[in-house]
């Protein structure tokens, strides 16, 4: 049974402060974009679903879009249905029994998701374990240098000396 975690990305967007100030300086359109990035990585460390909903209710004759980027399942919602919405309508449809998480910070939204049998993350709760879950895998993934795996820099200092003074005799 595969894990499914359901996020609310205005609503994260908004309670992490990284995220509020790419918005500030740059756009929203960069925020979505970096925290679609910071899922897909969770996702592929954590092996959860991750489905990613984003309002576009007050947005003018828009379908419901979904598209998976990077693995993460990106949806934005149709015009007139807020992402609460559709999270409450996903949490009552998924085929899988597995856990279902639902981050937010919205209070409606987590009491209805209770009642559905899904778990709530806030905003917190989730970025803390996004955090402890990079620092756990950077003990399993070790960042090195394409160098470290040559020969020449696993010989003694003796032995490579020799190599080297052959090498120059030709």
């Amino acid at each position: 049974m595969k894990e499914t975690l359901i996020v609310d990305g205005y609503n994260i967007i908004y309670a992490w402060p990284e995220l509020e100030k790419i918005i500030e300086s740059s756009s929203m359109d960069h925020a979505r974009s970096r925290l679609i990035s910071i899922l897909a990585d969770y996702a592929a460390l954590t092996g959860q679903r991750i489905i990613l909903v984003f309002d576009a209710h007050h947005m003018k004759n828009t379908a419901e879009r979904t598209a998976i980027i990077d693995g993460v399942e990106v949806i934005y919602t149709q015009t007139g249905e807020t992402a609460d919405a559709l999270i409450e309508r996903l949490v009552g449809s998924l085929p899988d029994p597995g856990k279902v998480y639902v981050a937010t910070s919205d209070q409606a939204e987590q009491v209805i998701i209770f009642g559905r049998g899904a778990y709530r993350l806030t905003p917190g709760e989730l970025r803390e374990q996004v955090r402890l879950v990079k620092k756990e895998s950077q003990r399993f993934y070790r960042q090195s240098v394409p160098t470290d795996g040559y020969l020449e820099n696993r010989l003694l200092s003796n032995v490579r000396a020799r190599l080297e003074k052959w090498r120059r005799q030709k």
